[in-house]
């Protein structure tokens, strides 16, 4: 039995090694950078619970991957505009918070201690040529990216809290937030839009959020990157198998990319174990959601000045916020309809995504 190589050794890379090494195929991950979660400096980053009825932590049982990471319910969000605030909370995990980094207790390092239990081999400081792969999970698409971020994570002793700023002053079409899990703080900016004002919009993200509680920051460290989405999924070249962000695998509205991602790698091990082909199983799970998420952001753009009110509020004060939630990414008729209006926003708004 050949070996599977695996080049990127982030969640969708390392789920993927994971499922196949459990099944008894040999499994090489090449991984560029010294150790998993290199780009990312203990940002908090959360599993979305919403886009599928069933729980995302049963989605990862059911595929052999093990919550051997910290991993936070949260059901309650406050939602403000900087001057009114709202709490919502519905009793059921909204979404779970991971640590990312090479701290011992994010997803990265727990994804890896699976995956090196299960009898992978993983190749740090290595390179693979995407060609050589099959399996390619190597991050963003460096030419679709869409988003960057910037904030602080920081230790303190807040109670967990998670606070969402959909407005522009806290990120140009995008959003801020306050994130607070076991004493461990993230607040950050995130910006599709006027991305020089990235300093001042942090600024913003401050202030309100300094209102809103006490803040206490301790031991500040920066935090920062950027994301990617593709209007055209990359799902395989030759004999490579492309798998989260470097399929182009991304929520265009708010960013919650790792479930994705993680069922992508499950797939592509899927198709290789089965012998089936994997652009036809990630089209049927994905290409709906992407359409979706072409939607999303189009009416996230459309109506910026009033999304807290159109957006958040709705969900929040809908009898089931999840089923609410839920039809945003289930391509439903409203999206169908708008769907050419949106597809030609986005070309316009960003023309390097594809066509």
């Amino acid at each position: 039995m050949s070996s599977i190589r695996i080049a990127g050794a982030g969640p969708a890379g390392l789920a993927a090694a994971v499922v196949l090494a459990k099944t008894g195929w040999p499994v090489d991950v090449y991984e560029r950078n010294s150790d998993v979660g290199h780009r990312f400096n203990g940002d908090l980053q959360g599993l979305e619970n919403w886009s599928t009825d069933k729980n995302v932590l049963a989605d990862l049982s059911a595929v052999g991957l093990e919550v051997n990471f910290h991993c936070a319910p949260f059901s309650a969000v406050t939602v403000t505009d900087g001057v009114n605030q709202e709490t919502y909370d519905r009793g059921r995990p909204l979404f779970y918070l991971v640590k990312r980094g090479a701290m011992a207790d994010s997803i990265d390092q727990g994804l890896k201690r699976q995956a090196l239990a299960a009898g992978v081999t993983i190749e740090f400081n290595q390179k693979l040529d995407p060609a050589l792969a099959e399996i390619v999970a190597t991050g963003p698409l460096h030419d679709k990216l869409v988003w960057v971020d910037k904030g602080l994570v920081f230790d303190t002793n807040l109670p967990d809290m998670a606070v969402g700023l959909p407005m522009d002053e806290a990120g140009y079409s995008g959003y801020g937030y306050l994130l607070v899990t076991k004493g461990h703080g993230c607040m950050c900016t995130v910006l599709f839009d006027q991305k020089s004002r990235i300093e001042e919009c942090f600024a913003t993200v401050q202030s309100i959020c300094s209102k809103l509680v006490n803040l206490d920051i301790q031991h500040p460290r920066s935090v920062g990157g950027t994301a990617s989405f593709a209007l055209n999924n990359i799902w395989q070249r030759g004999n490579s198998r492309y798998v989260g962000e470097a399929a182009g695998l991304q929520d265009f509205l708010w960013g919650f990319g790792i479930r994705a991602a993680l069922w992508s790698g499950w797939l592509a091990a899927q198709s290789i174990i089965e012998q089936t082909s994997y652009p036809k199983l990630a089209g049927r799970m994905f290409a709906d959601r992407n359409r979706a998420g072409v939607v999303n952001r189009y009416l996230w753009e459309k109506f910026r000045r009033r999304r807290n009110e159109r957006v958040v509020r709705r969900i929040g004060r809908s009898a089931d916020p999840f089923a609410a939630l839920r039809s945003f990414y289930t391509y439903n008729p409203l999206q169908r309809l708008l769907f050419p209006i949106a597809l030609r926003h986005v070309r316009q708004r960003y023309p390097w995504l594809g066509r």
